[in-house]
């Protein structure tokens, strides 16, 4: 029996607030186009794609720390691809489905709108991986790649690697099971790779700072997305654990999408891939070697100072991610 999609968490505070319009849309999956708050000034448009898991909304958390509001003040049209909250009925939808037509069909209508000829892929963790096979199968319409935390060798994925092998752990059978993988058991899995930082120093800071007497609207917003995780499709996520995980199959150049081998020595539009150095979700060893493997003559590499999470949406990233990426994005976009 297929388990039914959780609603959505209850909203402790406004998240995702910059004004966006829904200019395309393929079942559950959305195209936005935020509304400008400069005149424009570069010639490329922008299209964040994130992951499976979680929501989006991190590229845009609050008005104060927003990722998106950022590229909009420099003068960039930004798009955001949301995949939305899959339901019972789509326990089918799979990885072939999403990069292989979702995600072109989502770049022909940026065109059609009048965003430009090709456009900037900015792609987060699992959905950085997304956006580099996109740009891999379809390089004509990619201007730029970058790659935020994106896992490329599964080989160096660590405790992840370790629960996934084939021998311990049936993504097939879970999925016959269950459906579309329950959002709370992805968020445990997750969480349980740093259980004392999760479950008890998270909450030690939290009446920090509340007997400090310090504004909690900031760590409300981002307490509230951490536990705001998403159903993932069952068939996308046996092909994410089989082919990724267990057989490693983008990083050796054996992967296939909807029938059609992926090699990233394709991708040969300008490459920056950024890293934190503490990031235990996807470290460094495991985004690194896209460098390697693509295509591009023009191909960059930043390690920072950061977690997963933080590296974007941290107290820090406002001067140490989002005027780095800009720089690059300047002399790339016109």
């Amino acid at each position: 029996m297929a388990v039914e999609v959780a609603p959505p968490a209850p909203v402790d505070v406004p998240t995702g607030t910059t004004p966006r319009d829904v200019v395309w849309t393929r079942n559950k999956t959305a195209l936005y186009r935020y509304r400008p708050l400069a005149p424009r000034a570069h010639a490329t448009p922008v299209l964040l794609v994130y992951a499976l898991i979680n929501r989006p909304y991190i590229f845009d958390l609050r008005p104060d720390n927003s990722f998106v509001r950022h590229l909009l003040g420099e003068g960039y049209d930004v798009f955001l691809l949301d995949w939305g909250r899959p339901g019972a009925e789509d326990r089918g939808t799979t990885l072939d489905e999403l990069i292989g037509e979702h995600l072109p069909a989502a770049s022909a209508r940026m065109r059609r709108a009048g965003a430009g000829d090709d456009c900037t892929l900015i792609g987060y963790c699992m959905g950085g991986t997304m956006a580099v096979v996109h740009a891999a199968l379809r390089p004509e319409g990619v201007r730029n790649v970058l790659a935020l935390t994106t896992p490329i060798d599964f080989s160096a994925a660590g405790t992840h690697r370790l629960w996934c092998d084939p021998r311990h752990f049936d993504a097939a059978g879970l999925v016959d099971a269950v459906g579309n993988v329950p959002a709370s058991l992805i968020d445990m899995g997750t969480k349980m790779l740093r259980p004392v930082e999760n479950f008890v120093e998270v909450n030690v800071a939290m009446l920090e700072r509340m007997s400090a007497g310090r504004d909690m609207t900031g760590w409300r917003a981002m307490n509230q997305w951490v536990n705001d995780p998403v159903a993932f499709p069952g068939a996308a996520f046996v092909q994410w654990i089989e082919g990724f995980y267990q057989q490693n199959l983008l990083a050796r150049d054996a992967l296939t999408v909807g029938g059609r081998p992926v090699h990233l020595a394709d991708l040969t539009a300008p490459v920056l891939a950024v890293t934190g150095d503490r990031d235990h979700l996807v470290p460094p060893a495991m985004a690194r070697p896209l460098l390697d493997l693509v295509g591009s003559a023009d191909r960059r590499y930043l390690e920072l100072p950061a977690g997963h999470v933080g590296l974007l949406a941290g107290s820090g990233a406002r001067e140490m991610l989002w005027p780095r990426v800009t720089d690059w994005l300047d002399d790339r976009s016109d």
